[in-house]
């Protein structure tokens, strides 16, 4: 069965997958399967580029209940963040995820970091060697809110990270997978492999361990296909190569989201998730936009290819689950957009991008205030780099502290690329943003990222088209995300069922709406107060489905 179905979705581009053309009676009944799907790094604008050339997975959603103009509302624009306000319905201020890692400058532990997915209390930790775990997450999925209803809903969650595992699973998962190595899927709940788990792995070993001469370029990719130098690198035109046993180079290619949704259909069959009198609810994190978008960029061949083998690998695996006759829902999103690399940019109309400058990292920061203030000798400044929440240090006097702020408020206002600088202060003081995301300034933005035992004392905002990545002659990843501008924050929601009338609506929603709407849709009741989503109607048309909700 799992050579079957990994070989249906690895090897899906073999021929076009037909689109299908849905029915306009959708069912009433509840669905009996959540199918929520998070494309790391899955820009509105990735999205509207390639729309035009979809024939499988992609295709299909676009024939549902569209929405190109979703946004990641809140500032931090990162994975763990994004993840956490998919299917909590709550913005990052209120699920306490408010980036990868933050800091606690009261930990015993030599690194202050905290990774937003560990639990740092286990002796020995830090936040490159931990124990994975979901106790930062200060809210209830939709998975755990539907096991409270009926506890016989089955929750599974199936990434290529486990912080996206994690945060869209919950802490009450059944089941909670993701790619540790080239070994295979690993759990945070510590139980031996079941079956289906060591045969994923076994067939992902043996994917491993067989080179592959590359991706063929789609027709729409072959524009794209030219070089670009970024510090010590060359990209651009790359198809995704790799000899055997090569784990770093199947990780970022399009095959570990085949190998994902090959695991998830699987598991679907296996657990025999939508074919019981409950709904159960399965979460799909696919990375590997994510990491080629860093490593290669989002306007190269590398991306390009990468577009068009998700929508083949998506329409596999959703015929899959239509020759098993399941009633499902999907809801398609991601957790953040991107930028592309600024010298990329520049030999395309934009001379104005620019990588940030040196001066504006934790380390140089920290030296120049040092400098400025007279308090050689420490550490002042804590920082995950040249943007986001900045931490003073807990050992100074009140009158230290405050001089160490206002310095580091004046040389940050002082700089040309940085848009705000804002204390603590300043953002507890702004109101939870309502009204249309795409309105929103800078500071409710900040907002919605804000947590007041985790946030900085200061939160540093780059400005738009400044790369927070600086210039090096050794280049690792060449381009990011983080920022709080709509390249980062717009990300397409789609949901689509069979029997769906489509539409679109082009106004801005927020994933934290993705929630409460597909509560609607299997009679949950969730109090208004409980969450910062709103529902949204998915029936195109007269007709409600979020009525009583």
């Amino acid at each position: 069965m799992l050579r079957h179905v990994a070989a249906a979705l690895l090897l899906a581009t073999a021929m076009p997958i037909a689109a299908q053309t849905p029915a306009l009676a959708a069912p009433a009944a509840p669905p009996k399967l959540i199918v929520a799907i998070s494309v790391d790094q899955f820009s509105a604008d990735l999205f509207s580029e390639y729309r035009q050339y979809y024939s499988g997975g992609l295709k299909r959603l676009t024939q549902g209940a569209v929405f190109p103009n979703g946004f990641q509302s809140h500032a931090a624009t990162e994975t763990c963040p994004g993840h956490s306000t998919i299917l909590t319905g709550s913005r990052p201020s209120r699920t306490g995820i408010i980036a990868n890692s933050w800091f606690d400058l009261t930990t015993a532990r030599p690194d202050k970091a905290i990774y937003c997915a560990e639990d740092e209390t286990q002796p020995g930790s830090s936040s490159d060697a931990y124990l994975a775990s979901p106790v930062h997450l200060k809210v209830p999925t939709l998975g755990g809110r539907m096991k409270v209803a009926n506890p016989a809903t089955r929750v599974v969650s199936i990434s290529g990270k486990d912080r996206a595992a994690i945060m869209m699973g919950g802490a009450t998962a059944d089941q909670v997978w993701w790619l540790g190595g080239p070994q295979g899927y690993v759990s945070y709940k510590g139980v031996a492999n079941p079956p289906l788990v060591a045969k994923v792995n076994a067939a992902m070993v043996r994917q491993l361990a067989q080179p592959n001469p590359g991706f063929d370029l789609p027709a729409q990719c072959v524009a794209k296909d030219f070089a670009v130098r970024a510090g010590n690198r060359t990209l651009g035109t790359g198809r995704f190569a790799r000899a055997a046993g090569d784990y770093k180079s199947f990780r970022v290619s399009p095959e570990q989201d085949a190998m994902t949704l090959a695991f998830a259909a699987a598991a679907i069959e296996t657990m025999a998730l939508g074919q019981q009198a409950q709904t159960d609810i399965i979460s799909i994190g696919l990375s590997a936009t994510d990491y080629i978008g860093h490593s290669y960029g989002t306007e190269g061949t590398e991306s390009c290819i990468q577009v068009d083998r998700l929508d083949r690998e998506l329409g596999a695996f959703f015929d899959r689950l239509d020759k098993d006759g399941i009633d499902y829902v999907v809801v398609l999103t991601a957790d953040h957009g991107g930028h592309d690399l600024p010298e990329r940019h520049r030999l395309n109309a934009m001379p104005m991008e620019s990588r940030v400058d040196m001066a504006l990292t934790p380390k140089a920061l920290d030296a120049a205030i040092a400098q400025r203030t007279g308090l050689a000798g420490q550490t002042l400044i804590w920082g995950d780099g040249p943007s986001g929440d900045l931490y003073f240090d807990k050992g100074l006097t009140p009158t230290q502290r405050a001089k160490v702020e206002n310095e580091t408020l004046r040389l940050l206002r002082a700089h040309p690329q940085v848009a705000a600088a804002f204390t603590k202060a300043e953002i507890a003081a702004t109101p939870s943003p309502i009204g249309p995301p795409e309105n929103w300034t800078l500071i409710q933005k900040a907002r919605a990222s804000f947590d007041p035992t985790r946030s900085g004392d200061l939160l540093l905002l780059l400005k738009p088209r400044v790369m927070s990545i600086p210039e090096q002659a050794v280049m690792g990843y060449v381009a990011t995300h983080g920022s709080p501008w709509d390249s980062d924050r717009r990300v397409p929601i789609l949901f689509w069922r069979k029997g769906i009338r489509g539409f679109e609506q082009p106004s801005g929603v927020e994933t934290v709406d993705i929630m409460p709407s597909l509560a609607a849709l299997i009679g949950l009741s969730i109090g208004k107060d409980q969450i910062d989503g709103r529902c949204l109607d998915l029936v195109a048309g007269d007709g409600d489905s979020c009525a009583g909700r």
